[in-house]
């Protein structure tokens, strides 16, 4: 399998917001680095919505 096509800046970010090496992103195939982004959305929305209704 090819390494993904991200360039430096899109890696680090994604590995930042992730939580996972880089080395991990530019293995990691698209569709699963989707699924941790849309994980990750839900849950920072589902934590934006508790704090609303407090």
């Amino acid at each position: 399998m090819r390494p993904n096509q991200f360039s430096a800046e899109t890696a680090q970010k994604l590995a930042e917001k992730l939580n996972m090496p880089i080395e991990h992103i530019v293995h990691t195939p698209p569709q699963v680095i989707m699924e941790k982004i849309s994980e990750l959305e839900k849950k920072e929305e589902e934590a934006g919505m508790e704090k609303n209704n407090r």
